[in-house]
């Protein structure tokens, strides 16, 4: 078989028969591109040809240009490549002794209250544009949402009269999230104010720009980019990091563990756990600035040094 009908298959696999999420599918194209170009370029183009050793090669030079992060993630599209040709059609498996060594998990970076409030305050909600705007931010950070989640959201999915919104996150799991109140005022008044004027055409996506069009993630990250400025926020705010500040905010404001994993759609609680290390963090890091003996005890060290 061809390498590059071999990547097709796959990739089209993964995209409907698994139902993942549209940016792991984007993520898996991405690694395989990369794997397809060495292949070509090395003279393989029939996947039957391709050895251990040649994936050893290709990953020495991965290790030369990338993290070991992004290193960890191609193995990792690799071997879920070659396992899914070996079930199918009982090819070799040249992944059976490639080892994936997971990087430790970096603690997320999240918003503070006053970045929020900060990044909140910027709006001029008279104007149309800037209440949209401003509605879209209240949606991510007030309801958690992946942004995907956010751009495909449905007037069907949202009710603004009971305060609740179903998301239908990834693996087309539904879950139900409460819209606060200060988030619901935001998103109501643009709903009834500003979606109607730019109405082009008989469309169910919530969040619509000016010309009647759904809204994509490049347009919502560069609208934080820009309110960041505007608000005078250094940090390096994402669509992410807004999910990540609902979060950690909740865990603060002693929300069950168990609740928020719910609330953000993690199949996993190992991975909501996350937030509790994020937490003790800040407790860690309060408690060494109001401690005066930790003070004085840096004090002392800091003399002894010079």
């Amino acid at each position: 078989m061809k390498t590059d009908r071999a990547v097709k298959e796959y990739i089209i696999s993964i995209s409907s028969v698994d139902g993942r999420a549209q940016n792991t599918v984007k993520s898996y194209t991405r690694d395989l591109n990369k794997y397809l170009e060495y292949l070509n370029n090395n003279g393989i183009s029939e996947i039957e040809n391709v050895s251990d050793t040649k994936i050893d090669s290709f990953v020495n030079e991965l290790n030369r240009n990338y993290s070991s992060a992004t290193v960890a993630r191609i193995k990792t599209s690799i071997r879920n490549f070659h396992r899914f040709l070996n079930f199918k059609y009982d090819m070799k498996d040249p992944t059976v002794n490639l080892t994936v060594t997971r990087a430790a998990k970096r603690l997320p970076v999240f918003a503070t209250h006053d970045e929020i409030d900060r990044l909140m305050s910027v709006f001029d909600d008279s104007k149309p544009e800037e209440l949209f705007e401003h509605a879209i931010l209240e949606c991510l950070y007030g309801l958690g949402v992946r942004v995907s989640e956010c751009c495909n959201m449905r007037v069907s999915q949202v009710d603004l009269n009971e305060n609740i919104v179903k998301v239908l996150g990834k693996g087309n799991k539904e879950r139900m999230i409460p819209i606060p109140s200060g988030t619901s005022d935001i998103m109501k008044r643009y709903f009834m104010n500003v979606r109607p004027l730019w109405q082009k055409r008989n469309t169910n996506y919530f969040f619509i720009n000016r010309f009647g069009r759904k809204i994509y993630s490049e347009y919502v990250e560069k609208l934080i980019r820009n309110t960041c400025i505007k608000a005078n926020i250094d940090k390096h705010l994402t669509p992410h990091k807004l999910r990540h500040s609902y979060a950690t905010h909740l865990l603060e404001g002693d929300a069950d563990l168990r609740v928020i994993q719910e609330l953000l759609g993690h199949s996993d609680i190992s991975t909501t756990e996350i937030y509790t290390h994020v937490e003790m963090q800040r407790l860690k890091d309060l408690y060494s600035k109001s401690n005066p003996f930790i003070d004085a005890k840096l004090e002392k060290k800091k003399k002894e040094e010079e």
